[in-house]
């Protein structure tokens, strides 16, 4: 059977067939076989289609990277239902939004997590789409909530079919307007993006892979978990950022496969625990960022023992990838070039004219090809904003092209900056920001910082006859974004540059942080 008429569901259940008593998810709590895998989530499927989930309903999942996860989603899929990951720093706000966008039946989350319960934080939001809450983690289920054991007793309920044209989940990126937009990706799309994403980087079933990237995000999902069930390797869900607790797992468990950020590598190469254990099982990274030090790269080799580095680009849109490295590229070419476009997929960057430029020259970055998002969930206009009729995504990324088609990227977007590995969108922090009962106006741009690489910077101007502490703020903030949003620097000003238009010019604020 070609791999690319799969679903997962029917990807999961070939690899059963093929690894059976093989594992395929180890934590510290449990661990599952390939072949429990694919039966305990087909009961949890049948669950969810006695709960009364419909072929198309979507489900959400607000949890840290944890064996449940896997197997509810794959229950999700085989239900033919449509997985929505919700970002685990979010806050109640933040995550109501995406469950009425998305108009979600269902949530899977975990009410002990980081000393947080998840549904605490949604509890006084209105939410007239959702039924259903199951709790994930072995922890009492509440009077609304279903323990994710009792989706775990056999039900005889007949699954639908599922296609492979089918939207397998609907993952929610910020843009520059500043509300999310849920991204569609087919079974498709996700199989063959993820069969050419791990053959190309060497991923295979003798390999353990540590899957630090959350599993809400595409690179934790697709490149994670998906990727390895893809090749029959073992996977085990890091449900914590920690370089030295990473480096215990390595050791322990012969760790072959850690993608990640670039800092995910900085934080190991400056634990003093590097020197304490074995780390020489490592064999395959891949990372990506606007920038990498080529020292980076050689470190990774030389003193981490890396056989294959790659760099790549992608986005949500795009399935995750667009762009790799090649294995045998060199040090500074896998440090300051994110490659070329994979295989059936064109890249190219145009001017504000709309024109292609020259190799060599700056401009947007336009992605066409079979790896394109389905379209925005119920959002035609972004839909028609984003992807033009010739089928071109606008990325709204500046790159530079150059003549053997391996692309460098200068600019994530116009506004955007990458905390700690995480995209941050000004638009978005600053409609958070203006919810405040005593902020009229917010700007917020994007400055250095050592650790993080980059961090918000929020110019404040109060509502008349309003004052606000500074601390006062900044608690507020934590208390309704995600942590890598919250401003690190808050200035109150009396007003904003302004162009003739209205618009707030941020290099003006740029140049005065």
């Amino acid at each position: 059977m070609d791999i690319h008429s799969f679903t997962i569901p029917s990807l999961v259940n070939s690899q059963a067939k093929k690894f059976g008593d093989k594992l395929a998810l180890i934590s510290d709590q449990n661990s599952f076989s390939y072949s429990q895998v694919d039966e305990f989530s087909s009961i949890i499927a049948s669950n969810l289609v006695s709960l009364g989930l419909a072929k198309g309903d979507r489900v959400a999942i607000w949890a840290p990277n944890m064996n449940e996860w896997v197997l509810a989603a794959i229950g999700i899929h085989k239900a033919a239902g449509v997985l929505v990951p919700i970002n685990t720093r979010m806050k109640g706000k933040e995550a109501a939004y995406i469950l009425n966008n998305s108009e979600a039946k269902i949530i899977f989350s975990v009410r002990e997590f980081l000393n947080i319960d998840y549904f605490s934080l949604i509890k006084g939001e209105d939410l007239p789409y959702l039924k259903t809450k199951i709790v994930l983690d072995d922890v009492l289920a509440q009077e609304d909530q279903l323990p994710f054991n009792s989706l775990l007793q056999k039900k005889e309920h007949p699954l639908p079919e599922i296609s492979p044209s089918d939207i397998a989940d609907i993952i929610f990126t910020s843009g520059t307007t500043g509300k999310p937009k849920g991204v569609m990706t087919t079974h498709e799309q996700n199989i063959k993006v993820f069969e050419y994403w791990s053959r190309y980087v060497g991923l295979n079933h003798d390999d353990r892979y540590l899957v630090v990237n959350p599993f809400f995000h595409t690179f934790g999902y697709k490149a994670g978990w998906l990727a390895s069930i893809m090749r029959g390797a073992i996977i085990y869900p890091s449900p914590v950022f920690d370089a030295d607790k990473i480096i215990e797992t390595i050791d322990q468990h012969k760790i072959s496969m850690l993608p990640g950020p670039p800092t995910l590598y900085q934080s190991i190469l400056t634990s003093s625990k590097l020197k304490q254990f074995d780390i020489s099982s490592l064999r395959l990274g891949v990372t990506g960022a606007a920038s990498i030090p080529v020292q980076l790269i050689r470190d990774m080799k030389e003193r981490l023992g890396f056989e294959v580095i790659i760099t790549a680009y992608g986005l949500t849109e795009s399935t995750g990838v667009v762009t790799m490295c090649s294995p045998n590229d060199d040090y500074e070419t896998i440090a300051t070039t994110s490659g070329c476009a994979i295989a059936d997929v064109e890249v190219k960057c145009i001017n504000q004219d709309n024109e292609e430029v020259s190799a060599g020259e700056p401009g947007e970055i336009l992605v066409r090809g079979y790896n394109i998002t389905q379209g925005y969930f119920n959002n035609p206009e972004a839909t028609k904003e984003a992807i033009d009729t010739e089928g071109w995504l606008h990325t709204g990324d500046i790159g530079i092209l150059d003549e053997n088609g391996y692309i460098k990227i200068t600019d994530r977007s116009k506004d955007m900056f990458i905390v700690g590995g995480f995209n941050a969108y000004p638009a978005e922090i600053e409609n958070i920001l203006c919810d405040h009962p005593a902020i009229s106006q917010a700007a917020v741009i994007g400055i250095e910082d050592e650790r993080m690489g980059e961090v918000a910077k929020a110019f404040v101007i109060l509502k008349p006859n309003q004052s606000l502490e500074l601390d006062s703020l900044v608690q507020w903030s934590k208390e309704n974004m995600a942590n890598y949003k919250v401003p690190r620097e808050i200035v109150f000003v009396e007003e904003l540059p302004t162009n003739a238009a209205g618009k707030v010019m941020k290099y003006l604020l740029k140049e005065v942080s």
